[in-house]
């Protein structure tokens, strides 16, 4: 690509008024256009500018707006940059004589990366920026397409805010007139001044013929200039959006790569502001916009068309401490209140996706943004490094604590390491199981009853009687009284006198307490009521054990020669290839692990795992190993008891991105977790069944299996998620609290697998042997002993074509007729179309197997 020769070969530019594309013109930007061109055949160019010309393919049936709609796209030459101001008559017997019309004019540009490498590999993700055509698109290269044996690829839309079914819009259907003249292809054929003149100039022919000049500046709505900063992306508005989360430790993290904030008493929200419409949204997804309209409007004002910001609601009192209680009344009567949102970050601006970007980038871009003295939006500021004395700050303050973030880091959803929280004083959330009556000269109620989940269960930890109002102690009774219940909801029920004046209630309520320290008993001393939070699900309530701080690895130095740092882990002989048949290298399979590793963390982070190492690839020499020496610092470990051997070895164990980029560096292959997690090996969290199927069995056989499973833990009152296994079967997974030994929660899945068993036994079997699977499923119950273990959710496989294990939504089964195969190159094709993550609930989920469960499948 990039040459004009082939484009001049074919045309006699005496007697065609089309361009020769002579050296020396001038023209700025990413040119995009599309001429419908009536030659022997009728079809849409569809060309894009790229060092000096116009790389072009021709659409027989259009572009569409839907995505079902793969639409042939045949490349042919290279056109001039001034071709594409050209509408107009080509005479005939010239090559590809006919009337042409400019259908759709504007700017491009890539979604990521060097377009001319991706062009190379046969994949191009772009953004088109068109008087009709917009958002996200993809051209792919599929050679022989329908039988021919050109250079064929197919042009589709991808999904975002862009999309229009083609039911209810036909985009060639819709669109007939030219979008530069307004005229159609009839008009423009009957306009003899539109023919060119070959003795004119080319500048001449394309301003004096139709009054077309050359390629027009970027759309007024095209994205700010942002895309110099690292890490940012080209994206549509975002929809919803995944909170960030702190985890709790028990000190500040040290070193000059970490920031310092604040730590706020108030209501998480994200707003999203699209040209002047503004929503707030809570951390578990409850849209608040109406709850707080002074900040909507202060929002509303600000100088940008789009944005995404993140922060906390907070009332600030005299001295500038938060006040929760004040925040409560104000959400709930609109009592006067110094009502403030704290703003301490910027996810999206004008057209770009900040995520991906370090977070004091995204705080540089935030800081002008908001104005310096806004009533309302206040910027949250940070120090770098020296943690330890500004906590001690904040506590002699009287705040509530500082959250802890990297600096370099980019915004991940979900709760991580990136960003810690330290507390001044022990305050958590706790699940309202009851209320007791009374005394003296009070009203409504004496103490809440409160607990935290444990095991599947709730167990009760004591009762909070003060830090209520009288408002707060009316407001909640009222709310108490019609959540009662007969029998208490927790396992640790008091008994005798401490029982009496108890009224259990429905445990959804959640308060936040603080509190002096846990005593022996597992009970809170000296707790006080702060205020209930609304904005947290009482399901999700738990005991908030501080972890150790995290330590980041100083940065490596790099040195003329020496391999690539990925998340702070160097690689050596990055361009390795570990799958010949596809040229999928190491590096590649980094950048894969890091594309994907907000969506595999959760499910492989903190667990012993058994590894298949292929350190020349994977037609090379492989091994399975389990006990890891030499491994980088990145690759943490676990110590795991054998008790054959009788002794005690270390296994590998993930703790983030930089140990999947070791693992990598390593020749890892596969990442196979135990269904257990590391801090409590012996007691598993997740069944997993395996189907392994006979090849000659057809995937819908395989789906409906599946299906069943899936139904038939339903009935036991267990929920599952699916995923792929890169391979040819399918894997059925349904996390379980921690309470059965690794021996039970086996005799409860090979229990299980043998009632679906019995269901069809000459379709499905239970028996290892090869000998009795011909023709049948093997469903597999194996996977849940100790030791055994499952690819990991998106971990890739040493097979051919570098595939990888994905989840899958349960309702996609129906619509698939064959299998999916999904690789380290193609993913991320489907995640671009994803709503969302299909395994996003799985590991909030509690569930237990309870012994109705065992009795219904006979076990003892």
């Amino acid at each position: 690509m990039g040459t004009l020769d082939e484009y001049r070969r074919k045309r006699d530019f005496g007697v065609t008024p089309e361009p020769s594309g002579e050296a020396g013109a001038d023209h700025a930007g990413l040119s995009y256009v599309i001429q419908k061109h009536a030659s022997s055949r009728l079809h849409w160019d569809f060309r894009i500018e790229l060092d000096g010309v116009l790389l072009s393919w021709a659409i027989p049936k259009g572009p569409s707006l839907d995505t079902a709609d793969k639409r042939l796209a045949m490349h042919v030459e290279d056109h001039p940059i001034a071709y594409g101001s050209f509408e107009g008559v080509i005479p005939k017997g010239e090559y590809g004589g006919g009337t042409v019309m400019l259908w759709d004019r504007g700017t491009w540009e890539p979604d990521h990366g060097d377009p001319r490498a991706h062009l190379a590999e046969g994949h191009l993700k772009f953004y088109l920026y068109g008087e009709r055509l917009r958002g996200r698109w993809m051209l792919v290269r599929s050679k022989g397409y329908g039988g021919s044996g050109k250079d064929s690829w197919l042009l589709f839309k991808e999904r975002d805010d862009e999309v229009r079914p083609k039911s209810e819009f036909d985009a060639v259907a819709e669109w007939t007139t030219s979008v530069a003249t307004g005229r159609t292809m009839d008009e423009i054929a009957a306009d003899v001044e539109a023919v060119w003149h070959s003795d004119a100039s080319v500048e001449a022919n394309v301003a004096g013929s139709t009054g077309i000049h050359p390629p027009p500046a970027p759309p007024a709505v095209a994205p700010p200039s942002l895309d110099a900063v690292e890490g940012a992306r080209v994206a549509p508005f975002p929809r919803t959006v995944e909170v960030e989360l702190a985890q709790l430790v028990k000190d500040v993290p040290e070193g000059e790569r970490w920031i310092h904030e604040i730590k706020f008493d108030g209501y998480r929200i994200v707003a999203l502001m699209n040209e002047g419409k503004v929503r707030l949204v809570s951390r578990n997804g409850k849209d608040w916009t109406d709850r707080f309209p002074a900040i909507v409007s202060a929002i509303a004002a600000l100088p940008a068309k789009q944005a995404v910001l993140d922060g906390e609601v907070v009332v600030v009192r005299p001295d500038g401490t938060n006040d929760f209680q004040a925040l409560q009344n104000f959400a709930r009567r609109r009592e006067a209140a110094d009502l403030h949102y704290m703003v301490f970050d910027l996810l999206y601006l004008d057209g770009y996706d900040l995520r991906g970007a370090g977070l004091v980038k995204r705080k540089e871009l935030l800081a002008p943004l908001l104005p310096r003295h806004a009533d309302r939006l206040l910027y949250t500021d940070h120090i770098e490094g020296h943690g330890d004395t500004f906590f001690n700050k904040a506590c002699d303050l009287s705040l509530e604590g500082v959250v802890s973030k990297r600096a370099d880091a980019p915004y991940r959803p979900g709760r991580g390491r990136d960003w810690v929280k330290v507390k001044c004083l022990l305050r958590q959330e706790f699940v309202v199981v009851g209320f007791t009556d009374p005394g003296g000269s009070r009203k409504s109620f004496g103490a809440l009853v409160i607990g935290v989940h444990e095991d599947g269960e709730i167990k009760q930890v004591g009762r909070v009687g003060t830090g209520f109002t009288e408002q707060s102690l009316s407001d909640i009774h009222a709310r108490l009284i019609k959540i009662q219940r007969a029998e208490p909801p927790v396992k640790n029920p008091p008994k005798g006198a401490l029982a009496r004046s108890i009224h259990w209630v429905e445990p959804s309520l959640v308060a936040e307490v603080a509190f002096a320290e846990w005593t022996e008993e597992e009970q809170l001393r000296h707790p006080s009521f702060l205020g209930l939070r609304e904005d947290k699900a009482a399901d999700e309530v738990v005991v908030e054990s501080p972890a150790p701080p995290p330590t980041l690895p100083p940065e490596p130095a790099t040195k003329k020669g020496e391999g690539p740092v990925i998340a702070t882990v160097r690689l050596s002989n990055p361009d390795r290839v570990l799958w010949p048949d596809v040229g999928v290298t190491k590096l590649e399979l980094a950048r894969y692990y890091e594309s994907v590793a907000d969506l595999m963390l959760p499910h492989v982070e903190e667990r012993p795992l058994s590894l298949v190492r292929c350190p020349t690839g994977y037609t090379g020499e492989c091994f399975y190993q389990k006990h890891i020496v030499n491994f980088p610092k990145a690759v943490a470990t676990v110590d795991i008891y054998e008790p054959v051997d009788d002794e005690t070895v270390p296994y590998a164990r993930v703790t983030g991105l930089p140990s999947l980029v070791g693992l990598t560096q390593m020749g890892v292959l596969e990442i196979h977790p135990w269904g257990s997690r590391a801090d409590d090996p012996e007691k598993p969290d997740r069944l997993i069944f395996d189907l392994d199927p006979d090849p000659e069995l057809p995937w819908t056989t395989v789906a409906a299996t599946a299906s069943l499973i899936h139904v038939e833990l339903e009935r036991l009152g267990l929920k599952s998620w699916l995923k792929t296994t890169g391979g040819k079967g399918l894997h059925i997974v349904a996390p379980v609290t921690r309470r059965q030994s690794w021996g039970e929660v086996r005799d409860f899945a090979r229990a299980f697998v043998e009632s679906i068993v019995a269901i069809e036994p000459r379709l499905f079997t239970a028996s290892m042997s090869k000998s009795q699977r011909g023709g049948k499923i093997f469903i597999d119950y194996v996977r849940n002993t100790r030791g055994s273990t499952a690819i990991a959710a998106y971990g890739s496989r040493a097979r051919p074509g570098a595939p990888v294990s994905v989840p899958l939504y349960w309702s996609e089964l129906d619509d698939m007729t064959v299998q999916p195969i999904f690789t380290v190159r193609n993913l991320n094709k489907r995640l671009s179309e994803l709503s969302g993550d299909p395994w996003s609930e799985l590991s909030g989920e509690r569930q237990s197997i309870t012994k109705a469960m065992r009795e219904r499948l006979g076990i003892q």
